[in-house]
């Protein structure tokens, strides 16, 4: 199994700082991988008390039914991770509020690249870190996968999004996530966290809000966050190559426009 290196933040902390209402019933943050995942759980951390969040495991298949304990209707824990969507994954999150979070497919190679690259992804493709092939073809391993290595774009966001889409399931888009912490203190951005939240059964949102996002949004606290990628030495463009970009509508034709993105 790949390995992931981060340094430990002290949000658990920061909570504390603020007056915290129970959950009253389990809540679920599902995402691709490399879509925001702690950005998204950080700023809602802030809003559950530290003994309701199941820190124990990043849940996924493979270690699902050892990590059921999350979603205990009694305890009603936020916990977070990339789970695929299955018949196992839908019966036993049948009573847990489930946020969904994904990217533009077009930024989301980017962002996988550059965290297969960094120092704190380690698995079974670093023999393509240190500029060993092309800035190209290794997107076009993001986009296409690695056989019986890593899994393609398509697989990941069928399985992780798009097969939880189109029920009860709040989606979230990690652009608008990014505008409304960008902009927290307009009136748009309240709007927008307190829709959010409220589908992450947060309710009443308190009054300080804006200061806990501002918290928990700090990208010091995400390991996984650009800036903090540590041994990059290649660099990665900032906008998909257009042949790469026809390369993800020819392997998922019209993922984009179903997520939003079109």
């Amino acid at each position: 199994m790949p390995r992931v290196s981060m340094m430990p933040d002290t949000l658990n902390a920061e909570n504390r700082k603020f007056a915290q209402k129970p959950l009253t019933e389990p809540l679920f943050i599902n995402s691709v991988p490399k879509s925001g995942t702690h950005l998204l759980r950080n700023i809602v951390r802030m809003f559950v008390p530290v003994e309701q969040q199941y820190h124990d495991q990043f849940i996924q298949h493979p270690n699902l039914q050892q990590h059921l304990a999350a979603f205990d209707p009694a305890k009603n824990y936020l916990s977070w991770g990339h789970l695929l969507f299955s018949d196992a994954s839908a019966i036993e999150l049948a009573g847990v509020r489930k946020v969904i979070l994904y990217r533009d497919p077009h930024s989301w190679v980017l962002a996988r690249a550059r965290f297969f690259l960094s120092d704190e992804f380690s698995g079974n493709i670093d023999h393509v870190k240190g500029g060993r092939i092309k800035v190209e073809e290794l997107l076009n391993l993001m986009i296409l996968g690695i056989y019986q290595k890593v899994p393609s774009m398509l697989d990941l966001y069928t399985h992780n999004a798009v097969a939880w889409l189109g029920t009860e399931n709040a989606a979230v888009k990690y652009e608008e996530l990014v505008q409304a912490v960008k902009t927290v203190d307009s009136l748009d951005a309240e709007v927008y966290f307190r829709r959010l939240l409220g589908q992450c059964g947060i309710d009443p949102v308190p009054d300080d809000w804006r200061e806990r996002v501002k918290v928990g949004a700090d990208r010091k606290q995400s390991g996984t966050a650009r800036e903090n990628l540590t041994g990059l030495e290649v660099e990665i463009p900032d906008v998909l190559p257009e042949a790469q970009k026809k390369l993800v509508e020819f392997m998922a034709p019209g993922l984009r426009k179903l997520l939003g993105y079109e």
